[in-house]
């Protein structure tokens, strides 16, 4: 999109409005989207450099989602970021950064009920009701109808999301798939602190002892992936030995579950299950809730 050949510490067009959007979006050629909530680090740095590689721009969105939030969780102290964020993105070579407010993702919304006003959604089906879908009622509602509404406005050829929200991962292909939308999607393998620790947005919430007992869930998911050779069972039970011992650690670790799941559908895997998977787990550390996985072969 730019003269200049060196993409980094370019300045991003920043747009907030379709209409913006529409105007841009012959100038950009195969365009790959990275869809985010802001408060970027290092993954989602990960995730823009795997997008050039695949297009002729990359756009940035970002976007508190309030339809993926449920009525107990942290939408309103959920980090926002946004003169870092648009830095980074200078610094990663973005062309474009989407950062619309409310009003234009939820145009009937009504913020003195706190109604958004959207009556269609996108339902993720059985695959978003286990798991994370079963701990967060709404949730993947929520992101698919996001995801899709920025599909549509956007209008990339290319999306690229973070293997570390996996069962994410999965439900928006499979939407993308069922709904026949003009759009690849990719993965970008998880990025982890040097402690072990996933990056992610809400690790800012961490205190330095909550961090430390926070190191359990990967530690936990390694030692199950080491397993993999003595199959389902084996991973599991490693899985749940390091986790056993988190719940005594100051402070405890609180799992919401461990599970090995089917990559494409996320159903649980049976004993005698072989070929890919993924050892996926969700644990509240002090009011911090956490998630993270690896992808293994059985």
């Amino acid at each position: 999109m730019t003269e200049s050949t060196d993409s980094a510490h370019r300045t991003p067009v920043v747009t907030r409005t379709a209409e913006e959007l529409r105007a841009l979006r012959p100038k950009l050629g195969r365009l790959a989207l990275v869809p985010t909530m802001g408060a970027l680090h290092a993954g989602h740095r990960s995730l823009i450099a795997a997008a050039r590689e695949h297009a002729d721009s990359v756009a940035v969105s970002i976007f508190v989602n309030p339809l993926q939030f449920g009525p107990n969780e942290d939408y309103d102290r959920y980090p926002r970021t946004f003169d870092a964020d648009l830095l980074a993105c200078s610094e990663e070579g973005v062309d474009v950064v989407f950062a619309p407010p409310v009003e234009v993702m939820y145009p009937d919304v009504d913020r003195s009920r706190e109604d958004l006003g959207q009556i269609v959604t996108v339902d993720p089906g059985p695959m978003g009701r286990v798991l994370e879908g079963e701990f967060r009622p709404g949730f993947f509602r929520g992101v698919l109808t996001v995801v899709n509404k920025l599909f549509n406005l956007v209008r990339p050829d290319v999306a690229v999301f973070g293997q570390k929200d996996a069962q994410q991962l999965a439900v928006v292909r499979r939407m993308v798939r069922d709904l026949c939308l003009p759009v690849t999607v990719l993965a970008g393998p998880t990025v982890r602190d040097p402690d072990g620790l996933a990056t992610s947005s809400r690790n800012v919430y961490l205190s330095d002892q909550e961090r430390a007992s926070a190191l359990a869930l990967s530690r936990a998911l390694f030692a199950g992936a080491d397993a993999a050779a003595s199959g389902p069972a084996g991973v599991l039970a490693a899985a749940r030995a390091v986790l056993g011992e988190a719940v005594h650690v100051t402070p405890p670790v609180s799992v919401d579950y461990l599970a090995l799941v089917d990559p494409a559908t996320f159903v649980e895997v049976d004993g005698d299950y072989r070929g890919e998977a993924v050892l996926a787990v969700a644990a509240w550390v002090g009011e911090t809730r956490l998630i993270d996985n690896v992808p293994l072969t059985l």
